[in-house]
Parts: structure tokens; sequence; C-alpha cells
């Protein structure tokens, strides 16, 4: 222990990382509380637990096993590490051994955290000798075992995905073990909410529909982390009451939690170091001095750049390449096992991951954990430190900020994350978009009663458009399902188990293609188009083909000291206008929209330094998607009183490389020396302008380092225009830049009022006026058919104009950076005072 106090001694005097380190807290150890264990327990299992050692258990496990012993739904609700799984397999355990034909259902919401809780089951099942056979149900199982598991699962252990499409549609097969059913598990109940908790619990409701069916009543046993709300997410799942156990009874060990801010490298443009380059040097520190650690970052590729740079610098630490390693989704099944016994015995002493670690996968007891970037939540951070000094252990935990604005702003707030309480977590299952389809999937499964139908004002709706589509029909008082196929199947609970593309390399010897991981078909144009840099475990491979009809995408691995990064085409329609409200400065308005998508092209930037090597283009297909948006429409007075004080004047000036000129002529030449708005010739003497579509400065030309001018200056991205035409088009680019400047602090401070992740809400600026009659500012939800997000959005907009108005003109930097209003592709001074001045005026500040 001592040697790990010098450990963090180090760390806090070190030079490198000690004037960074914005709040080092620590937090006490906590002694445990215990409770006999309860006295209606199977005798076999007060054995068990005494051949383990367990003479009592945590208070919170005794008095979950009491009550779901007397047959109430439980939810317990406690930090990582405490041992909630006692808390249902006790419960469960104690039935089998009492009523031997009675069966069980764990869900899980990841195929780790199944395959590793059958392990702990089987070995408890063999230990009381119970015979019962404990089986795991999902996507890898073969179809030739299927029967057999069926036949002989006593503990059927699956995910919510498997029950909706691979149990329920197919419940005559599964009539054994729906007619016994005694109880279900739901671990890590936090993970579901929004859009995917709602399509779970409609999901449960069809269970527990069939359950009724077949003659059983199960009980509901559930776990989570802590929530603000568990009782009533609980209860919204499972659409009946819950005991609530929410008093932790486990000790916990002293824990060190330091909050770091990276140094600012460029005091102009206000931009900080990397935090995956602190991260480095960091894990590297902590792993020199033997420790083994975990690192969480936010995004796949910043797993990969992570992994890359540690196992370049093994050698400095006396390691293999190989201790250091990736965990995240798109892993193979056998990499991820090999991840994680390598954790379990050591071999690996750092691993850099995704949310795909952040549940209660056993990986043993880790260190150190290393958070680079706010996890989003204050719920996911703690479950994220969590996973480091796990029982009475000393632990440490480094918060890294990123130059988000919401980063930054927990690095001058520290009381948010340490005094503030745990996010609710929100369903609705009454969501039209989620119920329309869950409502045919349970048609399917069993008739409904014409009663029934016509007492539910949603349900009687979604029966007559499927009569008028020829998908149900009314017979004799029940309505039936007339449709084809099973719509189950047609349902995605989540888009990490919605339509797949496989990621294929090379060639084996027999001539197969090696699939080396995979994407949901939703992001491979933005990840897998052709010439993109896909990086998995370490290694870089360039995308050769995307055939997403086929779902494959071919690579070949390569060496290279570049990532690529995506760049997309937006458009909007509004479909309909659910609430709006006409102010002097603005229009606050709330419907329903149709966003259309294209990747168009992509930037290579160099792993190290970040700068902007090259463009390229792609031509993929459009893809097209409902949801709900929030929408501020700036009034045409407002933009003029802007405008006449000096706000959009436009880029103008500075140098266009130097191909410009032979350029700037042939474009002049192509449209006929007329401007292409209006149709004006030129005068004697005066030439048009030419406006660069994809403003120049986009493409983040300098001197002696890039050629990106050549991309800039292509024919296709130049226009000639009249000065007259040219001022509006320029103002209208500067227009579009400021409110795409505001969309992006209020896209990264919402959710300190929603409670969601900056990747949950998208942003689109609208400076023409094409959808909504003035320049218009779109912040939608990123789901579709949206997620409840935007809904609340129009009564926030003050307290988010207000703390964005703040958080911009308050950072530090000169002109604007990732901080305040964005990443900076090259200076721009006029940006920041642009978006100051908006944002006075819409929060009424000036």
């Amino acid at each position: 222990m001592t040697s790990y106090y010098n450990t963090l001694a180090t760390i806090r005097q070190d030079p490198r990382f000690a004037p960074h380190i914005v709040v080092w807290r620590t937090v006490p150890p906590t002694p445990g509380r215990y409770a006999p264990t309860p006295v209606g327990l199977h005798p076999r299992l007060r054995a068990l637990l005494m051949g383990r050692g367990i003479e009592r258990l945590y208070s919170h496990q005794a008095r979950a096993v009491e009550h779901a012993l007397g047959g109430a739904n439980v939810v317990v609700v406690t930090p990582t590490a405490s041992g909630k799984t006692l808390c249902y397999q006790l419960p469960v355990l104690d039935r089998l051994l009492r009523e031997p034909a009675s069966r069980a259902i764990y869900l899980f919401p990841t195929k780790a955290l199944a395959q590793d809780q059958l392990q702990g089951l089987n070995r408890d099942l063999d230990e009381i000798e119970l015979g019962a056979a404990a089986v795991t149900y999902d996507g890898d199982t073969p179809q030739h075992r299927r029967r057999g598991l069926r036949e002989r699962a006593q503990v059927l252990i699956t995910n919510p995905d498997m029950l909706h499409m691979g149990i329920l549609p197919h419940h005559v097969q599964w009539r054994e073990l729906l007619s016994e059913l005694a109880y279900v598990v739901i671990d890590e109940m936090h993970i579901y909410r929004g859009v995917f908790g709602s399509h779970v619990a409609h999901v449960l409701r069809r269970l527990r529909r069939l359950c009724a069916f077949y003659g059983s009543d199960p009980r509901f046993i559930l776990a989570s982390a802590t929530i603000a709300n568990p009782g009533e997410l609980a209860e919204n799942l499972i659409g009946a009451p819950v005991e609530l156990v929410e008093e932790n009874g486990a000790p916990q060990g002293e824990r060190h939690i330091a909050l770091y801010n990276p140094p600012i490298v460029d005091e102009r443009l206000g931009i900080r170091r990397s935090p995956l380059a602190d991260a480095e040097h960091l894990a590297l520190a902590l792993v020199r001095r033997g420790q083994q650690i975990v690192c969480f970052t936010r995004s796949r590729m910043a797993v990969e750049q992570l992994v890359i740079a540690l196992r370049r610098r093994a050698r400095e630490v006396s390691l293999s390449p190989t201790a250091f390693r990736g965990y995240r989704a798109g892993y193979l099944a056998t990499e991820r096992r090999d991840i994680e016994a390598g954790l379990r015995d050591g071999s690996v002493r750092c691993v850099a991951a995704t949310s795909a670690l952040e549940l209660g996968i056993d990986i043993g007891g880790l260190n150190a954990a290393i958070l680079v970037g706010y996890p989003g939540s204050v719920a996911s951070t703690w479950q994220r430190i969590g996973r480091s000094g796990r029982g009475q252990d000393t632990s440490a935990s480094f918060l890294i900020a990123s130059a988000s604005p919401l980063d930054q702003y927990l690095m001058t707030h520290p009381e948010h994350l340490f005094d503030g309480s745990a996010e609710a977590a929100r369903i609705n299952p009454d969501n039209l978009y989620v119920r329309s389809g869950q409502e045919q999937a349970a048609l399917y499964e069993l008739p409904f009663d014409g009663g029934e139908v016509a007492q539910d004002e949603d349900r009687n709706a979604i029966m007559g458009a499927l009569e008028a589509a020829g998908q149900a029909r009314l017979s004799r008082g029940r309505w039936f399902w007339a449709g084809q196929g099973f719509p189950a199947g047609e349902i995605s609970l989540r888009s990490a188990e919605a339509a797949r593309v496989a990621i294929v390399a090379g060639k084996e010897k027999a001539g197969r293609a090696v699939t080396i991981g995979e994407v949901e078909r939703r992001s491979a144009p933005r990840w897998l188009h052709e010439a993109a840099i896909y990086l998995h475990e370490g290694q870089t491979y360039l995308v050769r083909e995307l055939d997403l009809e086929a779902g494959l995408a071919h690579v070949e691995p390569v060496s290279t000291d570049y990532y690529t990064v995506p760049s997309e085409r937006e458009e909007i329609d509004i479909e309909k206008v659910v609430s709006s409200t006409e102010g002097e400065r603005m229009t606050v308005a709330h419907g329903e929209i149709r966003l259309t998508r294209q990747v168009t092209g992509y930037r290579r930037q160099r792993f190290d330094t970040h700068e902007v090597l090259a463009w390229g283009t792609v031509d993929l297909p459009e893809q097209m998607m409902l949801t709900t948006s929030c929408w501020l429409g700036v009034q045409p007075a407002l933009i003029a009183e802007l405008e006449a004080q000096g706000l959009w004047s436009g880029d103008r000036g500075g140098a266009r490389g130097p191909n410009w000129d032979v350029q700037r002529e042939r474009a002049r030449q192509r449209d006929g020396y007329r401007c292409v708005h209006c149709g004006a010739p030129e005068r004697p003497g005066h030439s048009h302008d030419i406006h660069h579509l994809v403003p120049f400065r986009e493409f983040a030309w300098l001197l002696g380092v890039n050629e990106t001018y050549r991309d800039a200056n292509r024919l296709a991205n130049l226009v000639t225009l009249c000065p007259r035409c040219h001022r509006l088009a320029e103002r209208q680019v500067a227009l579009g830049s400021t409110l795409a400047d505001v969309g992006h602090l209020l896209r990264y401070l919402a959710p300190l009022w929603l409670l969601c992740d900056p990747g949950d809400i998208g942003i689109h600026a609208d400076s023409a006026g094409r959808r909504a009659e003035r320049p218009t500012l779109f912040v939608y939800d990123q789901i579709p058919g949206g997620a409840g997000l935007s809904d609340r959005l129009p009564g926030l907009i003050q307290p988010l104009l207000h703390s964005a108005a703040h958080a911009v003109r308050y950072c530090p930097c000169e002109a604007g950076c990732p901080a305040c209003i964005g990443p900076v592709l090259a200076p721009a001074s006029e940006r920041k005072p642009n978006a100051i001045g908006l944002l006075d005026a819409l929060a009424d500040l000036r």
C-alpha cells in the first residue's frame, strides 16, 4: 500500500502533471454494513455462502433477498463492485432448489457480460449439486444448438434483442420455459433509457403477456448503478410495482479523484493539448510504477489512437506492445475474451476502452482509471471510476478534460461532479414511433381482444392503420396479424443491433476473407467510405471498397501517419410544427423534421499534430431520418441591426494559394463572365468576384505545410458572382458560420439540463432560411423518431443562451477555440465577436 501512495505522490509532484491538476479530491474509505442471512434461504445456499467465508450478507443484499423471497419485484441500486449479483442469484437458486421444474431468464445488455455471468452461475450450480443447466442464447449461438437449449435450459442467459426477436415471436417453441418462468433478472438497468429503454419496456410487456397466456407470473429482479430515479425507471420498464433497495452496505476503499486540464498550447486560439496526449503520458507513468490501469475514451477512434501511441512506447516501460490492448464494440468475441483474460491474469497492463468495458464484466482489480474526456453524465463518470480499486482497495481516477465546452465547464465547476446528484434515466413507452412497431410484434404473437383495443386510443389507431394496410384483420371480436413475415425482425431495439457491415481484410489461404470487425450500417458511410483509414486494435487499414447492399467493407492493412475525418452534407425539411412562439428577436418552434445526410468527402489529418494534409471526395447514397427538433429563427430585423454594427462582413481577404489567379480566370471563362446568380455581365475594366462554395478557410491551407488550396480552388468549388451577389453570399456564409458556432455551444451545454450526451443532439444551420423563412438554427434528436430531448428545449432556451453567452465571452482565447465556439481549422478573427454579438442579442444581454 505504501508503494501505491508513493506512486500517487509522485504523480502529484511530477512537473509534467502537477500544474494541470485542477482538483485532487480524496474520498475516505467507508466500512461495510452487514445483516444476517435471511432465515428463509435454502440450507444448501446457506452452506454455499459459509463455504466461501460469507457468514453475513451486506445489508442491501439481505434486504433484496428478503423482498424477492417474499414474492416482490425488486430493484437494487448500489455502486459498482458492491455485490449486486448475490441479490438476484440467491433468490433464483432458492426457487430452483425448491421447485426443480421452474425456470429463469437473465437479461444482460451485452454478450460479454452474459458470458462473464455464465461462468459464475454454473460454478454456483455445481457447488449446490442442483443438476440444472445454465446456458447462453445470443446471436452467436449456432442453429443446431438452439433446439437443445430450449429443452434443457433452466436458466437462460440472453439479451433484450434475442428475447425480442429470437424467443417471443417463436413462443410456441419456448412454451416450456414460459409456462414455468419464475424469475426474470435484468442487470445494468440504467442502460435501458431513451429509445432503447422504451423498446425494452414493450418487450417486457410482451413477455408478461405470453407468460400469462401460458399460466406463469414471473417476478422481476433488477440491478442498477446509481441513478436519480431507479424506482420510477424499474416500474416503467416492467409495468408493475417494485421494492426499492438503494442503501449500500458494501465497504469502499479510499479513492483519489483528480480533475486534470491539459495546458493551452496556442494562447491566441485558445487551443489545449489533446487529452489523448496527456492520457498517454499519465498511463505510461502509472504502468512504469507497476500499476494496472484502464483508460476510458469517448470514441472508437480514440481507443485505437491511444493503443497505437502506447504500443509505440512500450519499450520505455520494459513491456511488450501486447501489454497494451484496446476494447470496444466491433471486436470479435474471441478478441474480447482474450483481452478480459489478460486483464485478470495481469498480462494486459493497460486497456483503452469505450463504454463497452464500463459495465460489470469481471476484469479483476485494476489500480487506476483514466477518463479521457467527461463521459457525458455524472452517473457514467462514477460508474467508470468504480472500475478501479474494486472492493476495499485504494484506487485513483483521473478525469482529463477535453476542449469541449462541457468538459471545461466541469473544470471550473467541480461541484457539479462531486456534489451534484446522478441523472435520471427516462423512457417513454408511449412514443408512437416505438409503440407502433412493438404493437405489431405483440399482435403477431397473440391476437388482441377487440374490447382491449377499443379502450386504448393509440392501440386502436395503430390497429386501424394496420387494417388499412392489410396487415391486421378483425374477426369475431379479435384482432389478428395478417401481414407477411414476423414484424419483430424489422424492429431494431438499438443501433448496435441494426443491419451491420462486416469489415473484411485480405484473404486466408483457403481463399476466404478474414472478418476483423463490424459496424452499424447507418454509420458505415462515415467510417468505411472508400479511402478511409479504419483503425482496429492499433492497426491502420485502408478501405478499398464499401458495398452497402452486400453489407461488406473490404480493407487492407497499411502503415500511415494520418487518419481520416468524414465531411457530410445535411438538409432539413420541416414536416410538422407542433408549437411555435414568435418573439421580437427570434422565433422558437418545435416539431418533426426530415433529415437527409450524405457523406461527400473527407480530410486527412496527421496523427500527432492533427494538421490537415489533404481533402478527398466520395460518392455515396443519401440517408434519410425522421426525427424531432427545436429550431430558433432569427428575426430579419435583428439580422439587419447586427449587420449594421459590422457583423458578418464575410471572408473577403487573404491569400488563396499559388494557383488562384489561374483558377479564378478559368472560373470566369466557364461562367461566360456573368454572375451565375443574377446574370449580370462584367463591365469593361471591372471583373466579377469568384466565390468559394465551401469557404476557403475550411480547407486549412498552410503555406509550406500542405497543398489543400488545390482542393479549395478546384473549379467545382468556384462560382462567378457580381460584387453585390458576392457580398450577399459572403454574408450568408458568415451568418451560417455564426449559427453553427452558437449551435456547437448549445449542443455541448444542453446536457447540463437535458441529462443526455452531446452525441444525442445534432445541429444544423440554415443561414438562407430555406426551410423556416428566416436564418434558422435547428437542434434535433439524433435518434429516428426522436427521444424526447428537443421537446424540452423550448422551455430551456433562455438559460441555455445565457450560459452560452457567458462561456464564449469569458473564454480566454482571442478568436474562438474548441472550448467555446468549436474547433478551428484556420484563424478567423471575426468568429468570436460574431458569436458574442448574436448570443448577447438573443439572450437580451446588451
